[in-house]
């Protein structure tokens, strides 16, 4: 009879296979990566001696090698104990991040009040966070929901099923219709025709959205830090609603929808591609009924809400959700972003692209006690997870060390870095990942694998275009 004990998450060292004839594939540190200048020309002459040669260089000049393993060898790599799934270890993560959840609520809000803490700023101050709090614990839940769409939370799909609707639905979550649109982004991983998350802009669509010729690329002045915060600030406060409301950050191609529903329809405001429409290209007929439920299950929440504010004061309705509810967003946004933008990464046009490739294309970050701790480790072990997503979090560690020895120099980690190094990440990322082009010269299959380039002066230079 197998063991229902909770398991103990060792924090393995998250370092790639170390035989000294492979490259290290660790991901350079941001603040060693190297930079352009008057005085330096090293990196341009890195991408000459590229385009002679056809070799393919990522954002920061390093030679990249096509990834030639087998799914069959990932998973035959990983130990057998690592694909089990227990119902009860599961709920009793969701029942511990529920318990915090509430903890939380009842100590501040009994304790924190103008008879306990009579100074007004303090208040204010403990209050914001409480809403940290609760948006972390409530990003452990939002994850908990998401090993349930993938199967991984329990053998039960009816189980599974049920916990990731309540859950998710409590969170502001379509679950369902996120579930199958989130499952077509895992068979589409990398790949810029049908991904459906954070598809980065080739340079062609770069040019159109700062109205210029793609060859006038590379004489664009450098974009300035404010522009580029700015940005950050709009994508973290609004990106997850937006990708739920007109697709934002996904592919635009939906007049290849098997079934015809997406003729006329493109992302955007009233583009008839959301997550909520039965009739949305991103599914097919056979799903209306699922995405019918899900909506149901955020009316349901929705009215909660509305009778919990009608109540109890709208004000204090945003302090104890609203504001919580940003936070949720912004761990989620923050960490599908960083898993799937890196200057080191590559994108595949759709006749290079497999799916071995695609999700090797995808990095492990960290997070420190927090992400291995409150967010379930989704941080740390993501190139796992795009692997064999039935794998439940638990087992991810063993399971990440695993396939390492397979993907040797292709697997990507910013390790031991903790949540300073996140942080720093999503500016790295923000400044340095505008755009994405085969490498200068590249030829035969290697013009069918992009990179990230841009006009901050970081990295590899774009390439020289024709006008």
């Amino acid at each position: 009879m197998s063991s229902t004990a909770i398991p103990k998450r060792v924090a393995l060292h998250r370092n790639p296979a170390t035989d000294s004839s492979v490259p290290s594939s660790i991901a350079p540190s941001p603040l060693d990566s190297p930079r352009q200048s008057p005085s330096s020309t090293s990196l341009s002459s890195l991408a000459s001696e590229a385009e002679a040669n056809g070799k393919m260089l990522d954002t920061y000049g390093n030679e990249f090698k096509i990834p030639d393993y087998t799914i069959k060898q990932i998973r035959d790599a990983i130990p057998a104990h690592c694909y089990e799934r227990k119902a009860l270890t599961s709920l009793y993560y969701v029942f511990r991040d529920l318990f915090c959840l509430a903890t939380i609520f009842f100590v501040f809000h009994n304790y924190v009040t103008p008879e306990t803490v009579p100074f007004k700023p303090a208040r204010v101050v403990l209050w914001g966070l409480y809403t940290v709090l609760q948006g972390l614990f409530g990003t452990g839940v939002w994850v908990l929901a998401h090993e349930c769409g993938h199967q991984a939370f329990s053998p039960s799909k009816v189980l599974n099923d049920t916990v990731g609707w309540i859950c998710h639905s409590a969170l502001l979550v379509p679950y369902f219709s996120w579930k199958i649109s989130h499952g077509k982004h895992h068979k589409a991983t990398g790949n810029l025709a049908r991904d459906m998350v954070f598809v980065p802009k080739t340079r062609d669509e770069y040019a159109t959205r700062v109205g210029k010729a793609i060859h006038e690329l590379n004489e664009l002045i450098e974009e300035t830090p404010i522009a580029t915060a700015s940005n950050l600030i709009l994508q973290q406060l609004f990106g997850w609603p937006m990708y739920l409301i007109t697709n934002v950050t996904g592919h635009n191609n939906h007049e290849r929808q098997p079934e015809g529903r997406g003729k006329g329809k493109k992302n955007g405001y009233f583009g008839g591609v959301n997550h909520f429409n039965p009739a949305s290209p991103l599914y097919e007929a056979k799903d209306a009924k699922l995405i019918a439920l899900s909506d149901l299950g955020l009316a349901i929440t929705g009215s909660v809400l509305y009778l919990v504010g009608s109540k109890y004061g709208w004000m204090n309705l945003l302090v104890w959700y609203g504001i919580p509810y940003l936070w949720v967003n912004h761990w989620l946004v923050a960490i599908t972003y960083l898993q799937h933008t890196d200057p080191t990464l590559p994108h595949y046009k759709p006749d290079v692209w497999n799916f071995a490739r695609g999700a090797a294309a995808t990095i492990d970050r960290d997070f420190g006690f927090v992400g291995r701790n409150i967010l379930h480790g989704i941080i740390e072990t993501h190139v796992l997870h795009h692997y064999v997503s039935t794998i439940p979090f638990y087992h991810a560690d063993e399971a990440s060390e695993a396939i390492q020895k397979v993907m040797g120099p292709h697997y990507r980690t910013q390790a031991h870095t903790g949540w300073t190094g996140f942080f720093k990440a999503l500016w790295t990322s923000a400044r340095v990942c505008q755009w994405v082009e085969p490498t200068e010269g590249s030829r035969g299959e290697s013009a069918g694998v992009l990179f990230y380039r841009n006009t901050n002066g970081v990295g590899v230079p774009p390439a020289k275009l024709a006008k």
